[in-house]
């Protein structure tokens, strides 16, 4: 059985702030500072993976043309890696520009 809240294990649940091992309630603090990286960083961090992985993707695809690697499977997994990475900074994008129009349209 799978426990991703943490309920039977006993470790903190990091969506609500409650470590049940604990018993109680950690105050949240403003800004959701201390609380891990920020979303800049998870963002910066996912951008230079994808990143790395195209570039990956790219020395292989060479690699294979030039007649340094014979691997065929090797290289197709590592541009479907790049491909997943890629689209996956795409639909967080447009996820972000959905919350930034549905923010502009809110009135005061």
């Amino acid at each position: 059985m799978a426990d991703p809240l943490g309920f039977i294990s006993g470790q903190p649940n990091p969506l609500h702030g409650i470590n049940r091992a604990g018993g109680g309630a950690k105050p949240q603090q403003a800004g959701g500072e201390g609380q891990g990286p920020s979303f800049k960083d998870t963002l910066l961090k996912s951008i230079a993976e994808a990143n790395d992985l195209q570039q990956q993707a790219t020395r292989a695809v060479e690699d294979l043309q030039t007649g340094q690697r014979t691997d065929v499977e090797g290289v197709i997994l590592a541009t479907q890696k790049a491909d997943n990475a890629f689209r996956m900074l795409q639909q967080v994008r447009n996820r972000m520009m959905e919350a930034y129009d549905e923010v502009k349209q809110i009135r005061v």
